[in-house]
């Protein structure tokens, strides 16, 4: 599954108990945002189109820690907003490493250099730094001049202290095969961060940019000409093989966004952390009571050009934990 071999077969025997005790519908990664709050205004996101009392607003520790129990997913990821801003986040994911959950910070990197003490490297915890292009690309996408050499800086930081890094790249209309090329022979080659994920961008309704996310046929033909003459063989991918030939347009998958669910200051987000349909109390509750027969391409006019990972990564996941074939190939990229 192009991960750490022990969170591969962690994750491996966790889908297989599931299904052998009749599950069809479980967690795999949850999504964890105990702010909205952020430190940058990036045009093509809505996180902080909240009104400003709900901006102010910050997670209790006990109450995350209760959800992502309640949950029971063998990964987390902690997003937003800038969860660094969050001034109880080095005792939250301190607790979740001690429950054995895989942690995956989602920050910007801005704050690094001020929060990291409060972090210890641990097989459970990783960074993921957004990363969305070269200096040029990435500071215009996150309306902000120095935001990446900051962010080189922070992760070259992280590694000296023995943290594990990811990175995530989001793409856009704007990127041509090579300028995504470039970021991850850049990420790859010469920061050497441990994973990367890419990601075409979902249409947030709030993003004050509408104009430059991708359509699917966009989408394949963009990741198609970058994966082109074996390149993406040799890229440390945090995708499945699958994923990355959902990209490209070579499989089609139905959405599974069950599998990803999304906790936040407002509760169980229905469906994905991408839409806002309402939010229910508890995960069972969002399972029970959300229609997921109605979301999806040709389900939901808003889903028409999402291939975003939320909705299609696990069943890229459960796909390949349900061929033979496919598991090798995926134990072969780890």
């Amino acid at each position: 599954m192009a991960m750490p071999l022990r969170q591969s077969l962690r994750v491996g025997g966790y889908v297989l108990r599931n299904k052998l005790a009749g599950r069809t519908k479980y967690p795999l990664i949850m999504e964890l945002e105990p702010l909205f709050a952020c430190n940058l205004a990036c045009a093509g996101c809505g996180k902080i189109q909240h009104p400003a009392d709900v901006l102010k607003q910050r997670m209790p520790v006990e109450q995350a820690v209760a959800a992502v129990r309640e949950c029971g997913a063998p990964m987390v990821s902690i997003a937003g907003g800038e969860p660094l801003m969050h001034p109880r986040i080095g005792e939250l994911v301190a607790e979740l490493v001690r429950m054995k959950r895989y942690v995956f910070l989602c920050t910007n990197a801005a704050l690094i250099p001020k929060k990291i003490d409060l972090f210890r490297p641990s097989r459970y915890f990783a960074w993921a730094v957004h990363v969305d292009g070269l200096r040029e690309r990435h500071d215009a996408s996150v309306c902000k001049e120095g935001v990446f050499d900051e962010a080189v800086a922070a992760i070259r930081m992280c590694q000296e202290r023995g943290f594990r890094v990811t990175t995530n790249t989001t793409v856009f209309n704007t990127d041509t095969p090579q300028t995504v090329i470039d970021v991850l022979d850049y990420l790859n080659d010469e920061l050497r961060v441990d994973q990367m994920m890419i990601s075409p961008a979902y249409a947030y309704e709030k993003a004050p940019d509408q104009d430059h996310f991708l359509g699917v046929q966009e989408t394949r033909g963009l990741f198609r000409k970058t994966f082109a003459d074996g390149r993406r063989e040799r890229w440390r991918f945090n995708h499945s093989p699958l994923f990355l030939d959902f990209l490209e347009g070579k499989v089609d998958f139905p959405c599974t966004a069950w599998a990803i669910p999304s906790y936040s200051l407002k509760g169980w987000q229905r469906p994905c952390y991408l839409m806002d349909d309402g939010y229910t109390a508890t995960y069972q509750e969002l399972l029970d009571t959300t229609d997921w027969g109605a979301y999806g391409r040709g389900r939901d006019e808003r889903c028409a050009n999402c291939m975003a990972h939320c909705g299609y990564e696990p069943t890229a996941v459960f796909a390949t934990m349900g061929s033979l074939k496919e598991s090798l190939r995926a134990m072969r990229s780890i």
